[in-house]
């Protein structure tokens, strides 16, 4: 009988235990606040939303949307052909498998384009569609360019932080190659602008060498480049992260947009208290468990201010900012007269030192229409200005219109060189709408100060950051860092997807590019078990 009763009791005491641990379990739900909807901070959302059971998640942004830098804009559909173009931006190469991952699931999908590209005007002009006489000039300086493109790969420690301007001079290549032909190929892509010359040599090794992610491989050694990068362009962008938005929102997340959090008030062992100010209120103080900033480096030094660490400091201190312009407009008149927007049988060259190119001329007649366009600045060729044919690019914008029905974009980069700017020779009829950006400039010193070290502020203090600047500025780098950061809380990784999620060959890149990323920034090692099924 007295066992029996023992039998009784302790299946009892078992029952009572499981009540009671599922219960704290509930009341110790962590409180977690992600500061920015930009990518990175609804990736996070998104990982820990996979987990109500252990996440209560706030999600706030001072703006009145979610997305960043990635948004839409209203056109006028009977002159342009469509009611919106994507702004910040537009498209990615193959390679952004989380990003795809993502929009997939929301119901959106990427559309393919071959990417053509117009450099320079003129005697300067080339293009990776049909030779120029410019690139006819310098074809020594592209063999030689192949050959230093290897050395840097053999020596890659060796060269591994050594900015481009430095390994370029060492080479001894002009300065009208370099600036006319290297530093607008590495610009476009980047988004680098006038930083490119501080670019660590690795990043432009691997951009022309690696067949994973170089957008000018293979090299060509008598043109640079011939390959038309394949790339895929963004659905409506304000659609994709309004979408986002809800279904965040209905798994528990608390969206709370036109929300600034004006600065942590006290970092404790116990919890973080930040006060915060909603556009129509009073200055609100919250306390949370933990709290991922996910906005620029700077704007998270700010935030942080007199509660900083001095590694905080030294670090967050280090990204070097600029500040550019971005003016959509349908000027064509601006861009016939700095770039090269139609075919021009006088700067193509059928004969490439022996090299039959009649009919890669022949077909750039009726095929040539570049997306993405740079010109060197009259008074400093180093400097650059930045161009778009968004009717060319995106997909909802008719083809085969004529010119001045086209919408462009031109970035005039860094408020610092604005005396050299050309903006004011814009008709400000045809100016749509300006926008201004605070960018990254990815220079070694980055490379060198930066990116090395933080993982030694990420999980300090209750505190993760996450974003693009914490490692190059991309949108899959934002994305990555955000579902990094998750994953550091305890959430499951959600793996990326390929553009053609049939093509099992590429199901390895997502994984193998999250945990680098994981192990850079968190020094936290991936467990294989921690990956989820479903969005």
């Amino acid at each position: 009988m007295s066992r029996a009763m023992t039998y009784k009791h302790r299946a009892a005491r078992t029952i009572w235990l499981k009540r009671t641990l599922s219960t704290t379990m509930t009341i110790a739900k962590q409180r977690i606040l992600i500061v920015g909807a930009g990518a990175a901070g609804m990736s996070c959302a998104t990982g820990l939303a996979q987990h109500p059971e252990q996440f209560d998640v706030t999600l706030v942004e001072a703006k009145d949307y979610c997305g960043g830098q990635m948004f839409s804009i209203p056109l006028s559909s009977d002159k342009f052909g469509a009611s919106w173009m994507n702004q910040g931006v537009q498209g990615a190469s193959y390679i952004y498998h989380h990003t795809f991952k993502l929009f997939r699931d929301l119901g959106h999908n990427v559309y393919p384009v071959d990417l053509q590209v117009s450099f320079g005007k003129g005697d300067s002009f080339w293009t990776n569609v049909f030779p120029s006489s410019l690139v006819s000039r310098h074809a020594k300086e592209i063999r030689r360019f192949n050959w230093a493109l290897k050395i840097f790969h053999w020596l890659g420690l060796c060269f591994a932080m050594v900015p481009i301007k430095t390994s370029l001079k060492l080479f001894l290549f002009s300065d009208e190659f370099i600036n006319t032909m290297i530093y607008p190929s590495l610009a476009l892509f980047l988004g680098t602008g006038n930083a490119t010359p501080e670019l660590p040599t690795i990043i432009m090794e691997r951009l022309y060498t690696s067949p994973t992610y170089g957008m000018w491989y293979p090299v060509d050694k008598q043109m640079l480049t011939s390959n038309l990068p394949p790339m895929v362009v963004f659905p409506e962008a304000t659609a994709v992260y309004t979408d986002w938005q809800h279904r965040l929102e209905k798994q528990g997340v608390h969206v709370r947009l036109s929300t600034e959090v004006l600065r942590v008030m006290e970092r404790s062992k116990l919890a973080v208290k930040v006060e915060l100010l909603q556009k129509s209120g009073e200055p609100l103080v919250e306390e949370y468990d933990q709290i991922v900033l996910c906005v620029l480096a700077d704007t998270a030094l700010k935030i942080l201010g007199d509660k900083s660490r001095w590694i905080e400091r030294k670090v967050l201190g280090a990204t070097k900012w600029s500040d550019d312009v971005t003016v959509t407009h349908n000027d064509s008149r601006y861009m016939k007269k700095w770039y090269e927007m139609e075919f021009c049988e006088s700067l193509a060259v059928r004969d490439l030192h022996g090299r039959d190119e009649s009919n890669r001329v022949a077909e750039a007649k009726d095929v040539f229409k570049p997306m993405y366009l740079i010109k060197q600045v009259p008074s400093n060729p180093r400097l650059l200005e930045m161009s778009f044919d968004c009717s060319a690019f995106q997909h909802q914008l008719p083809k085969n219109t004529p010119l001045d029905r086209h919408v462009f974009q031109t970035i005039f980069l860094n408020d610092k060189d604005s005396h050299t700017w050309s903006k004011n020779e814009i008709d400000p009829v045809h100016v749509i709408r300006e926008d201004w950006w605070h960018q990254l400039c990815h220079g070694w010193t980055h490379y060198m100060f930066v990116v090395p070290f933080m993982w030694l502020l990420n999980g300090k203090q209750r505190t993760t950051f996450a974003g693009s600047w914490t490692l190059v500025n991309a949108h899959e780098v934002a994305v990555i860092s955000g579902l990094a950061a998750a994953y550091s809380l305890g959430a499951d990784y959600i793996q990326g997807t390929p553009y053609d999620a049939a093509d099992q060959s590429q199901n390895s890149w997502a994984p193998l590019c999250f945990r680098l990323y994981l192990l850079l920034s968190h020094m936290i090692w991936f467990k294989r078990g921690r990956t989820a099924n479903v969005y």
